[in-house]
């Protein structure tokens, strides 16, 4: 079993920059896929960037040119660098690792964009 910890959320005005961050509780090294998703209040969880065990990255349409998701899996960790954000990126965002076969979930963090 895996437990995903996120930390980096918070408030920022809009066209500024954050970075998500998502650690596993114990060594992934090898193979393994990671995503982050978002839901903003009210609404449903929408994906908004995943990195394949190949490491090909995919963007959601709303957040390409200005989010990045990157690994580090010496650190067991996954990243989201959003730039230029926006107020319709306010949402909780969850982090998502795919290992031998299982999906977990981090516990979720608030981003707030708001002037």
């Amino acid at each position: 079993q895996v437990q995903l910890v996120e930390s980096g959320g918070g408030l920022v005005q809009p066209g500024g920059s954050l970075r998500l961050s998502c650690a596993a509780s114990r060594s992934i090294a090898g193979l393994n896929a990671w995503a982050w998703y978002r839901q903003p209040a009210g609404k449903e969880r929408e994906l908004v960037a995943s990195i394949s065990r190949e490491g090909v990255t995919n963007y959601g349409d709303s957040v390409k040119g200005r989010f990045t998701i990157s690994r580090d899996n010496n650190k067991n960790m996954v990243y989201l660098q959003m730039n230029s954000l926006k107020p319709e990126d306010t949402a909780v965002y969850y982090c998502q690792l795919l290992l031998i076969g299982n999906y977990y979930w981090g516990q979720g963090t608030q981003v707030t964009v708001s002037s």
